[in-house]
């Protein structure tokens, strides 16, 4: 009877073959390299939206009514998932009873009802988009919302001259994320419309990283020790419009709120 030939299989060739099965999940994970932009750096140039509910609140928030009661559902609150990092803003004691008194007359109070200019970071996740510039030398945010603004610079500029609605921004990159420091602000801006606040003191650092060809991870550290015991930090997605003839289109909410905001100065009939 003729015997089968078995060959032996060695235990190197059993290791290796384990490894290499092993590797491939971590290939498949590893970061994701942007194409470079006209800097050099990670391609940020196109209009870019938050999908979110964070505008309305950063914290975890069900669906409530609006305060505009003959509006129906079209001035309800959606709920939504919080981007706070833990859950929890970490108010002072004082801070949280006027953030309770913001939330309860949020529709006189919130600067977005009057078209002040949102601050950072709220522009960023505002139910608008807004669209990034990037240069050789230069970058720049353009908001759809009031037509809001901001040049990035990319050296110090010092401390900001004066306070302003958006703040003074410094920008440099770490790697493939770019960090820009915000500094300078008006204390009139809230943070969403559930009356998150901050006062002069604020200071945010926020991170932009490309996560895939069409989305970033948005990462923004808040930290203002008048209003809080701690910095804190959110963070979400960010969405690359890709529909063709994407841009920004006009929306010049002043001419919406001038009876709202300068009603008392009209002249009354007689």
């Amino acid at each position: 009877m003729r015997a089968t030939f078995r060959p032996r299989t060695s235990w190197t060739t059993v290791l290796l073959a384990i490894l290499a099965v092993a590797s491939v999940p971590a290939m498949a994970q590893q970061a994701y390299h942007a194409p470079k932009g006209p800097d050099g750096h990670p391609n940020f140039n196109g209009i870019w939206q938050a999908l979110n509910t964070a505008n309305w609140d950063l914290a975890d928030h069900a669906a409530r009514p609006g305060q505009v009661v003959a509006d129906g559902t079209l001035s309800a609150d959606p709920g939504g998932i919080g981007v706070v990092e833990g859950g929890e803003i970490p108010y002072l004691p004082a801070a949280l009873e006027t953030k309770k008194k913001n939330f309860e007359n949020r529709v006189k109070l919130d600067p977005e009802i009057r078209c002040y200019l949102p601050g950072v970071p709220r522009a960023n996740y505002m139910p608008y988009p807004f669209q990034i510039v990037q240069s050789a030398k230069a970058i720049f945010f353009a908001y759809q919302y009031a037509g809001a603004v901001r040049n990035i610079a990319l050296e110090d500029p010092g401390p900001a001259p004066a306070d302003s609605w958006m703040g003074q921004s410094y920008g440099k990159w770490e790697g493939e994320t770019l960090v820009i420091d915000v500094t300078g602000f008006d204390a009139r801006t809230w943070l969403d419309r559930a009356g998150d606040f901050h006062s002069d003191a604020l200071h945010v650092v926020e991170r932009y990283t490309m996560i895939g060809p069409e989305v970033m991870s948005y990462e923004a550290t808040i930290e203002d020790p008048k209003v809080f015991s701690r910095p804190w930090k959110i963070r979400m997605p960010l969405y690359r419009h890709v529909e063709k003839g994407a841009r920004l289109m006009e929306f010049k909410c002043v001419e919406f709120v001038e009876d709202l905001v300068y009603g008392d100065y009209a002249k009354k009939p007689k």
